[in-house]
C-alpha cells in the first residue's frame, strides 16, 4: 500500500505532469503539422512534376518531421539522442533480419517510383495479369483487372517480372492476321485492306497502315495488316475492323479458308464412291471489282510486299 501510495505521489508531481502535457501536446501538433506538410508537398509536386515524385517527396517530408517530433518527444522525459542512436541501430539490424521480403519491397517500391515504368490510371500487364494501376505504394502496386477485380503485386516482384505499358505513347498499333485462300490475288486482297483502313474513321493517315505478307500457310496465304490509332480508340477500333474486313471480303467475294485435310487410303484400297447431287451446278456469284489503288498506292519501306519494276 505505501508503493502505491508512493507511486501516484511520484507521479502526481505537477514538474512531472507539466512534462507529460507538455509532450502529448508537442506530439499531437507534431505529427498534425507533418501530415499538413506532407499532404502540401505532394500536392505541389503532384502539379508540376508526376503523383509518384508527388508521394515520394510527401512521404519524405511527413516521414521526417514525424522523426523530429518524436525525438524532441523523447527529450522531454530525459532521453539522450546518443542513446536514441544507438538504440535505433540495434533495432533497425534486428528489423532487418526479421523482415526481408519487406524491405525488399520497399527499395523496389522506391525504384519503381524512381524509374516511373508506369503512372496512376495506366493499363499495364504483368505475367498474366492485365489491369488499371489504381496506386504505387511502398510495398505493392495495386491494380484493378477489366472484370473488376482487385489484384496486389508485391514490388519485388514488379521488379523481377516484365511489366508493359499499354497506355505508355499516345498511339498504338493493331496487327491483324488475315488468310486467304491460295486462289486469291494479293494485290487484290490487299486494295480491299486499304479501303477499309481508309473508310474507318478511327484509323489513322499517319503512320500510314502497313501490309505484311508472312507466307504460305497450311490452307491460306497468311498475311498481316497494321493500322495505328489513337490508344483510346484501341479496343473500339479492333473490334470494329475486324467486323468491317469480314464485310469488304464478304462483299468482294474474297474466301477465308479453313483447314483442309487430304485422305489417302493406299495403292490397294478402293477409292472412296463419290456421288453427285443434282444435275446442275449453282451458278457462280458474281462480285464487284475492288477499288483500283494500286496504281498510285505505294506500301511503306518497312512493309513485306515488293513490286516488280
Amino acid at each position: 500500500m505505501d508503493s502505491i501510495t508512493k507511486f501516484i505521489s511520484e507521479f502526481a508531481n505537477p514538474e512531472r505532469i507539466t512534462i507529460l502535457v507538455r509532450a502529448a501536446l508537442m506530439l499531437v501538433a507534431g505529427i498534425a503539422v507533418a501530415k499538413i506538410s506532407g499532404k502540401m508537398v505532394d500536392r505541389t509536386f503532384r502539379k508540376y512534376l508526376s503523383v509518384q515524385r508527388g508521394f515520394i517527396a510527401g512521404r519524405v517530408v511527413y516521414y521526417t518531421i514525424a522523426v523530429l517530433v518524436l525525438i524532441s518527444v523523447l527529450r522531454q522525459f530525459g532521453f539522450e539522442f546518443t542513446v536514441l542512436l544507438g538504440a535505433a541501430g540495434v533495432f533497425t539490424v534486428a528489423l532487418a533480419f526479421a523482415s526481408q521480403t519487406s524491405a525488399s519491397n520497399l527499395i523496389s517500391g522506391i525504384f519503381l517510383m524512381v524509374e516511373e515504368p508506369f503512372a496512376v490510371g495506366d493499363l499495364i500487364k504483368v505475367g498474366e495479369t492485365l489491369g488499371e494501376v489504381l496506386s504505387i505504394d511502398l510495398l505493392s502496386v495495386k491494380l484493378r483487372t477489366f472484370d473488376n477485380l482487385f489484384v496486389r503485386i508485391p514490388n519485388e516482384t514488379m521488379i523481377k517480372t516484365e511489366v508493359t505499358n499499354l497506355t505508355r505513347f499516345p498511339i498504338r498499333r493493331a496487327d491483324i492476321h488475315v488468310g486467304v485462300a491460295y486462289k486469291e490475288d494479293i494485290g487484290r486482297v490487299r486494295d480491299i485492306l486499304l479501303e477499309v483502313a481508309r473508310k474507318n474513321p478511327r484509323s489513322l493517315e499517319e503512320p500510314r497502315p502497313l501490309f505484311i505478307f508472312r507466307g504460305y500457310g497450311d490452307s491460306s496465304l497468311e498475311m498481316q495488316f497494321s493500322v495505328w490509332t489513337l490508344r483510346e480508340n484501341f479496343i473500339e477500333f479492333r473490334n470494329t475492323i475486324y467486323l468491317e474486313i469480314k464485310e469488304a471480303f464478304d462483299r468482294y467475294g474474297v474466301e477465308i479458308p479453313f483447314p483442309h485435310r487430304s485422305l489417302y487410303t493406299g495403292s490397294v484400297t478402293e477409292p472412296f464412291p463419290v456421288r453427285m447431287v443434282g444435275d446442275e451446278a449453282p451458278p457462280k456469284p458474281e462480285y464487284p471489282d475492288p477499288p483500283q489503288a494500286s496504281g498510285h498506292y505505294r506500301p511503306p519501306k518497312s512493309s513485306a510486299i515488293v513490286e516488280e519494276s
